[in-house]
């Protein structure tokens, strides 16, 4: 974001994270949470890892069931299954004193992988490869990652909207 001009500042808070079935059903309500509290532009995002085997598990508890399974727990669950077919997912959401919620989406289409490889990144990244590469993504050099992980992608679809959202 600084490269293209704009500058943001962290907030260090908290706000309440419904669960529900889909990310972008995640960040509405926080936003208008901190929207209520800041009454200032606000920027929040959140991410998934949807494996198709599993019907999109873990989905919208990734955090979750990394924290509490991790990538092995991910890897003992996919034993033995063929189909490894995933998707990382990011949405970003914004939203300005008066506004409304406005939400953009990333996509990170890939694999699990046989077995964790690499020591890049966080989360899912030692078991994630994405389409078209061999390596996961935590053994991608992180410029590279950027361009096609969905948050890298969500970011570019959010600074594409940025400009007619701070007019509106």
């Amino acid at each position: 974001m600084k490269e293209r001009g704009y500058e943001l500042e962290h907030i260090k808070t908290t706000y309440p994270e419904i669960q529900a079935d889909t990310i972008n059903e995640t960040i509405v309500p926080g936003l208008k949470w901190l929207m209520e509290r800041c009454d200032r532009p606000i920027m929040i995002d959140d991410s998934g890892l949807f494996i198709d085997a599993l019907k999109g598990f873990p989905g919208v508890y990734s955090a979750y069931v990394f924290k509490t399974i991790g990538c092995d727990g991910i890897l003992r669950l996919m034993d033995g299954v063929k189909d490894r077919s995933a998707r990382f997912e990011c949405c970003i959401g914004f939203m300005r004193p008066g506004g409304e919620p406005s939400i953009v989406k990333g996509v990170s289409k890939g694999s699990i992988a046989l077995a964790k490889a690499g020591s890049g990144g966080f989360g899912y990244d030692p078991v994630f490869i994405p389409e078209g590469h061999s390596e996961t993504f935590a053994q991608m050099p992180i410029p590279e990652k950027n361009k096609i992980s969905h948050r890298g992608r969500a970011v570019e679809a959010f600074l594409k909207e940025l400009p007619r959202l701070l007019e509106s």
